[in-house]
């Protein structure tokens, strides 16, 4: 049976500023901070408050929680007390946050506040990227079609060079290609038609296909040859709403 909890209630108001304390002195314990984005935490803390209030303890919203009793938790190790002992052993230290993301290290929740400013400069297109933010998006795995109208952008001003090439068939480049491509390299003829740039691995490469399932492969093979930084277009032309050129 679903157990209803009354968000607006006077006990839970009450549990979840208990709750706060108790994850801002989770903070203080462990010389973690909290994830940059407040509506993460605001929801993992009304989770805890949820399960402190139905099982007595801040049980982890993020995993099932089996038996009703602290007792029981203790036999069952699947049942995770915040802060879990997974989190503090291992997903933190090597990742740097914990699976809910409330809690962070404070390199990781840096790197965070700097990838969703990146984002909101590449998206909104409000203003240029700068040298320091293109070379971030250029260590990316995946970048989408705003990523690489900026990047292009950005290149054109001077700010940042690196080779964007087509994985497609010759046919498709000549129906229709993303203006700013530097190389056709077919997957088909691959090796042989790589061979234009085989002297500029330690250039950065941007890659694209259709949807992006072809290059996501020639980028795997390229980081196996010595490609220093290859970044695949998330979706490919077929997401891509940037100029577009045709013809030989």
């Amino acid at each position: 049976m679903i157990k209803k909890i009354d968000m607006n209630s006077e006990e839970f108001e009450t549990e979840f500023e208990l709750t706060k304390k108790y994850t801002e002195d989770v903070l203080d314990k462990y010389g973690f901070v909290f994830n940059p984005n407040e509506e993460i935490n605001e929801s993992i803390q009304q989770g805890l408050t949820r399960n402190q209030m139905i099982y007595g303890t801040r049980f982890c919203p993020c995993f099932m929680v089996i038996g009703n009793t602290l007792e029981e938790q203790r036999k069952n190790e699947e049942n995770r007390l915040c802060p879990c002992t997974p989190a503090l052993e291992n997903e933190i230290p090597n990742t740097g946050s914990c699976h809910c993301g409330i809690y962070c290290t404070k390199e990781y929740a840096n790197k965070l506040k700097k990838d969703e400013e990146l984002k909101e400069v590449s998206h909104s297109h409000s203003r240029g990227l700068s040298k320091q933010e293109c070379e971030e998006l250029l260590k990316k795995e995946l970048i989408d079609s705003d990523e690489l109208e900026s990047l292009l952008e950005a290149r054109e001003l001077g700010y940042v060079d690196f080779n964007l090439v087509d994985n497609r068939e010759w046919m498709e480049w000549v129906g229709q290609r993303i203006k700013g491509v530097d190389y056709l390299v077919p997957t088909t003829s691959f090796y042989q038609s790589l061979e234009q740039i085989e002297n500029q691995k330690d250039k950065p490469t941007i890659v694209y296909c259709l949807s992006g399932s072809r290059s996501a492969y020639c980028k795997k093979i390229m980081q196996d040859m010595g490609f220093k930084s290859v970044t695949n277009l998330n979706s490919g032309v077929m997401g891509y709403k940037g100029e577009m050129l045709s013809g030989e």
